[in-house]
């Protein structure tokens, strides 16, 4: 009991006694240089001298090249591979945006939109601009001609032929809404209908499918021959259900609708109509 006592008393008392820290010559043991501290001053200058000693290790590792001499941490040819690594994706992603908007003005031209977005440059402070084709009375006059000539045009050497195609009663091959009609002068040999998600295509006619593959531009396509010199094509389909080399009746599911491809602005069916060789506009034979 009085062990417990005492050494309670000596640990009470530690913090109020006061303490001597000295330097002595070891060979003369005469004292060079002493402090005399009390024990709330020990405590004080031990938890500067922690803290001093974690500031001195955070500054060199943060700012010397001791940091690289610990365990995980890059060193100078790590870093410089890292800083040309995160330069290269910055450039592959500018070239990327740029292709990017390269098609989203090429489906917009392709899908009868004037309304052209011109991307700044990265470091550029102005806003992208849109400039917007304004046609003149005259212009429109001279199109809508051009266009009706070459629909009387192509339907005058369809009609021609020893068969029509009105008269093979061609079925739709997809119920919806059309966004795009044929425009030779535009390069659009077809017609864009947009029906509901995961509708299903059919064959127009009786045939045999020829061709039944992904293709870059086009996604998913099907291309269908019929008698008489007709050819149909059915693109950007989210899933094909035919094979090449399969015959196919009028009326039966040949595809899904869907958005593939790179040529596409959302899911449709892009459909045309050939005879011998010439496109002709689907419009004039099938009710859609």
């Amino acid at each position: 009991m009085s062990d417990k006592k005492t050494k309670h008393n000596i640990t009470r008392l530690n913090l109020k006694d006061k303490y001597r820290l000295g330097i002595y010559n070891d060979t003369t043991y005469e004292q060079i240089l002493h402090f005399r501290l009390k024990g709330r001053e020990v405590l004080t200058v031990l938890i500067i001298s922690i803290f001093l000693l974690v500031g001195l290790n955070t500054f060199f590792i943060a700012f010397t090249p001791m940091r690289e001499f610990i365990p995980g941490y890059p060193d100078k040819e790590t870093r410089r591979v890292m800083q040309n690594n995160v330069l290269k994706i910055d450039s592959l992603e500018n070239e990327v945006s740029g292709w990017v908007h390269y098609w989203d003005n090429a489906v917009r031209a392709l899908s009868g939109n004037s309304t052209i977005i011109v991307q700044n440059p990265p470091d550029s402070n102005v806003a992208s601009r849109t400039f917007t084709d304004v046609r003149s009375h005259q212009d429109s006059v001279f199109r809508e001609r051009i266009e009706r000539e070459e629909r009387v045009y192509f339907s005058d050497n369809v009609r021609g032929k020893n068969k029509n195609i009105s008269e093979m009663h061609p079925m739709t091959p997809l119920r919806g809404r059309i966004t795009s009609r044929f425009n030779v002068g535009e390069n659009h040999l077809g017609i864009d209908i947009v029906s509901s998600p995961n509708d299903v295509v059919v064959a127009t006619l009786d045939g045999t499918v020829i061709v039944s593959e992904w293709m870059l531009e086009t996604g998913n396509t099907v291309l269908i021959q019929h008698s008489d010199g007709v050819l149909s094509v059915y693109k950007h389909n989210a899933k094909l259900l035919k094979k090449q080399g399969s015959k196919v009746k009028a009326g039966d599911v040949i595809a899904i609708m869907g958005n593939s491809g790179e040529l596409t602005y959302g899911p449709h069916l892009h459909f045309e109509l050939w005879l011998n060789g010439i496109p002709v506009d689907p419009e004039l034979f099938i009710v859609f």
